[in-house]
Order: C-alpha cells, then sequence, then structure tokens
C-alpha cells in the first residue's frame, strides 16, 4: 500500500471513531465535571479497620485528601469481611484462608436526598497459611489492605460513570 493509501485509511478510521459518540469521561482533568464530583463526595465514617481502610482508600481516589470542595453527595458504606479455612492438610491443619470483603454502598444526593447509586462491589484472596503465625498474621493484614483498595477502585469507578452520566 502505498504512503498515500495508507493516509487515506488513517484518515477513514479516525473520522469513523469520532462519529462513535465516545467521549473522555475525565475531559478536562481535574477541573472537569466528573473530577469535580468526585471531589464533591463526602465519604462517612466506617466500622471497624477495615472500613478505616476502605475510608482512607475512597478519599484518596476521591481527592479529599487537600481539596476545599463542598460536598454535594455522600457515601454510606457498609462492609462485610470473612475470613473462611478452605483448605484441610493431612493432620489436619489449615492450609488455606479465603478473605472475601464485600461493600454495599450508596451515593446521596444531599441537595434533595436521592440516593443515586444502591450497589454492591466486593473482591477476595486467598492466603496459605504457613507454620509461622506472625507471617500468616501478615498476609491476613496485606490481603485486607489489597482488597480494600481492589474494592474502592470499583466503586469510584461506578461512582464516576454515574456522576458523568448525570453531567
Amino acid at each position: 500500500m502505498t504512503r498515500f493509501g495508507r493516509a487515506l485509511t488513517a484518515v477513514a478510521l479516525l473520522a469513523g471513531v469520532s462519529g462513535c459518540g465516545l467521549q473522555p469521561m475525565y475531559a478536562g482533568g481535574g477541573s472537569g465535571e466528573v473530577a469535580r464530583g468526585l471531589a464533591a463526595v463526602e465519604v462517612g465514617a466506617i466500622e471497624g479497620r477495615a472500613g478505616w481502610l476502605m475510608r482512607n482508600a475512597l478519599r484518596d481516589r476521591l481527592a479529599q485528601s487537600g481539596a476545599a470542595a463542598p460536598a454535594r453527595f455522600r457515601l454510606d458504606v457498609l462492609l462485610d469481611d470473612k475470613l473462611e479455612t478452605l483448605g484441610l492438610l493431612t493432620d489436619e491443619t489449615i492450609g488455606r484462608e479465603r478473605r472475601t470483603l464485600r461493600a454495599r454502598y450508596q451515593l446521596v444526593d444531599l441537595s434533595n436526598g436521592a440516593i443515586l447509586i444502591d450497589a454492591t462491589a466486593g473482591s477476595d484472596a486467598g492466603i496459605d497459611v504457613v507454620s509461622s503465625d506472625f507471617a500468616t498474621i501478615a498476609a491476613e493484614d496485606t490481603a485486607l489492605e489489597n482488597l480494600a483498595d481492589d474494592v474502592a477502585d470499583r466503586i469510584v469507578a461506578r461512582l464516576a460513570l454515574t456522576l458523568n452520566s448525570r453531567s
């Protein structure tokens, strides 16, 4: 194919993509509509250690660490953190655990009290139980931290989609 043919193909593809209706969600960067909406989400206190981890992860992702945006929305989160045994070894000791973190969350519009989102998000991780209690506890704690980050990512993605569709 000649250079002209490749250029013509590229222009045709770009014209097709521009007419598909897709637009960037975070257009405008930090001053865009979605970013401003996320910064205006207030995250209430969440019970327990998992709640503390989740609230911090959400606040980091919503840019509330130092942002001075007035709250327009409230995010209510209720967590369910489970640690269960999966495998028994031949000597009847536990060989594997599974940690599951589920969040039920609601996004509430503070201006009228309407619930914009009522959904759940969750994730789980497998943990090897080793002979060292310290190593097992450290693995359980690390799994909880990683799960809180993963679930917070899922929640913020859903919030961004909802705020993008409202704008």
